[in-house]
């Protein structure tokens, strides 16, 4: 998701109202209270930096997500090694830490402005092109981050790209260089293949092959670990029906709501953009000139259109359309509040540029009645009584789980019920509770699993929140030699057919290579497969070929040709024989040379990258614990 991120920000309006829009992303939901951890514990320190057992549990769960969602959902999830899983996520922990280091000490900055943008532009938050809370807290909770938590990530992995941006971008190769890549990229190769056939039924297997097999490898044939939870659920929707809103509380709402109308003021404006072409003090000489001929009578929406930075508004003469007070930069606001209608303004310093300003015109606000608000604030009153009284039951749901043995006593002091899940495993359910990233950390936790304790509160949505705890634990066991023979037999067949034809294959290329052709007359009515003038994405040729063919050392002679062999993932196995070798007689096109160019110094950036990354790490103190 975070590589379709683009900073897509229309005109200067758009940036103005952005502390409006974005309030709604400096709203936690009850997750931001629960989710402090008391665990100490830390997996890694680089430089100081500390890794908490929570972070490595969460980069494993989303690692093993990842390889599940890659797999799909037939992979048994249990032949993932868990050791190998834990020592590659903290691996990235600590190659992560030590990058957002590298970028904090070269000064890489990504202001929050421009982090709210992203955010606001965001493809995945958009419905119907605008952009939505909603859709916005369901995406980041199937990546397994709250609002702040997302935040943060975002913005580091925004310092990052640019570190990397500014290393790998920086690579640059010569034009030897780019004409000796494209003699071999373009080089063509004149072979022939000639596959010998596995046959699995020639292969006898009896019943002790199959059980040795099952001794040796008896901890690859393990049931899955899995766990049945007990959870109880608090929704929020709960508490609507168990609160009330008073007369007088609505009397004052009202009050409130109506002393809080302004008038609306439609201001139009012509923006002188302070950048690297244009230095605040000729932004500013720029507007006085355009102030002078204002006075002498032009017009200020054809001044706008034509000079304006603000792309848009200038469109439309600087008309930024009606707004209240608290929408525009304060000094903006400020000047605007102080003009008479069709009034200019002198220039305007704003953290945006330099302004010329237009009062085109004042609208009063108007004051609804009592009764086209009163469904409104009654549902407003009632909404933030359930806010509170939702939070405050939270808190009593995590101290009464905290302190009790089971769900029992937590459920039957709220009210609430004690319900069960399907058993699942690691890698989570398909749908619902268990598919929740959260839930599954918990359920697996020392704490829970283990120590068969409550966990602590969960927030699934900003609306719900559970509790959990393992009520049946299924560890891997053996599974009986009756259950898997058949997946042993047919995997020990294909083996052992693969191995076959390979000792086959492998003396007739040993003749060949001396000069001889002893292929049997059954393998000779197959035919040599021949092609010419091979490419390496040549279509047609199994890829594993074509690696092995541009590995092939060039033939001595044309009537001396170079011989190889692979097997093939289905068991069979490829004689290839490499008659000649061509290389590209005409020259490199400008733009094949550009694209070779740009290949090869992308390559030398990541080169570069890699090196800067394993510097830091030589140079870095890191305790893993």
């Amino acid at each position: 998701m975070l590589q379709n991120i683009r900073d897509n920000s229309q005109g200067w309006i758009a940036k103005t109202i952005i502390g409006i829009i974005v309030a709604l992303l400096a709203l936690t939901g009850v997750d931001a209270i629960f989710t402090s951890t008391s665990n100490s514990q830390n997996a890694a320190e680089v430089n100081g930096v500390e890794i908490t057992s929570v972070d490595l549990s969460q980069a494993v769960e989303m690692q093993r997500r990842q390889l599940l969602q890659q797999l799909g959902r037939d992979f048994d999830a249990s032949l993932l090694d868990e050791k190998l899983l834990r020592e590659a996520a903290l691996n990235g922990l600590v190659e992560r830490t030590l990058l957002l280091s590298g970028a904090q000490d070269a000064k890489f900055a990504f202001s929050q402005q421009a982090l709210d943008q992203l955010i606001l532009k965001t493809p995945e938050f958009l419905v119907d092109g605008q952009f939505s809370a909603e859709r916005f807290d369901q995406v980041i909770r199937q990546l397994g981050y709250n609002r702040l938590q997302f935040r943060q990530m975002l913005e580091q992995e925004m310092l990052i790209g640019q570190l990397r941006a500014g290393l790998s971008n920086s690579g640059f190769v010569t034009d030897a260089q780019v004409q000796a890549f494209a003699a071999l990229e373009k080089q063509t190769r004149d072979f022939a293949t000639l596959t010998l056939k596995a046959d699995p039924g020639a292969v006898i297997l009896s019943d002790d092959d199959v059980k040795a097999y099952y001794d040796a490898k008896a901890s690859e044939f393990m049931s899955p670990e899995q766990v049945v939870l007990e959870y109880v659920e608090l929704k929020k929707e709960a508490f609507f029906d168990q609160v009330d809103v008073t007369d007088e509380a609505l009397e004052t709402a009202y009050q409130s709501e109506i002393a809080n109308l302004a008038e609306q003021r439609r201001a139009a404006h012509i923006l002188a953009e302070v950048s690297d072409k244009l230095s605040d003090e000729q932004a500013q000489a720029k507007l006085v000139e355009l102030q002078k001929r204002l006075e002498k009578g032009e017009d200020f929406a054809d001044l706008a259109k034509e000079f304006s930075d603000d792309s848009g508004s200038a469109g439309e003469g600087g008309d930024l359309g009606f707004a209240g007070p608290g929408v525009y930069d304060p000094t903006f606001e400020e000047a605007l509040y102080a003009l008479d209608k069709n009034a200019v303004s002198a220039p305007v310093r704003s953290e945006f540029g330099w302004h010329l300003i237009k009062l085109l015109d004042v609208q009063a606000p108007e004051v609804p009645s009592f009764a086209s608000l009163e469904e409104k604030l009654k549902r407003d009153l009632k909404t933030r009584q359930v806010e509170q009284r939702f939070v405050e039951v939270s808190k009593d749901l995590e101290n009464a789980a905290f302190e009790a043995s089971d769900l029992a006593q937590p459920a039957q002091e709220l009210g609430l019920e004690v319900n069960t899940t399907e058993a699942f495993g690691r890698e989570g359910g398909t749908e619902g509770l268990t598919a929740n990233r959260l839930v599954i950390q918990a359920a697996f936790s020392d704490e829970v699993l283990e120590g068969g304790s409550n966990s602590s509160v969960i927030e699934l949505d900003p609306n719900t929140v559970v509790v959990v705890r393992v009520s049946v634990h299924n560890k891997p066991e053996q599974l009986p030699l009756e259950q898997v023979t058949e997946s042993i037999r047919a995997q020990l067949i294909k083996v052992r057919a693969s191995e076959a034809v390979k000792v086959e294959a492998e003396e007739q290329l040993a003749a060949l290579r001396a000069g001889k052709t002893p292929i049997a007359q059954a393998d000779a009515k197959q035919g040599w497969d021949v092609v010419e003038a091979a490419t390496r994405s040549q279509e047609g040729v199994e890829p594993a070929v074509l690696q092995a063919l541009f590995r092939m050392p060039k033939p001595e002679a044309a009537d001396k040709p170079s011989f190889d062999g692979i097997s093939l993932s289905n068991g069979d196995y490829v004689v290839v024989r490499l008659n000649g070798v061509s290389q590209p007689q005409q020259a490199l096109s400008d733009e094949d040379k550009a694209m070779y160019s740009r290949f090869l110094a992308s390559r030398v950036g990541q080169q570069d990258f890699a090196a800067f990354r394993k510097q830091l790490e030589e140079a870095a103190d890191i305790e893993r614990f």
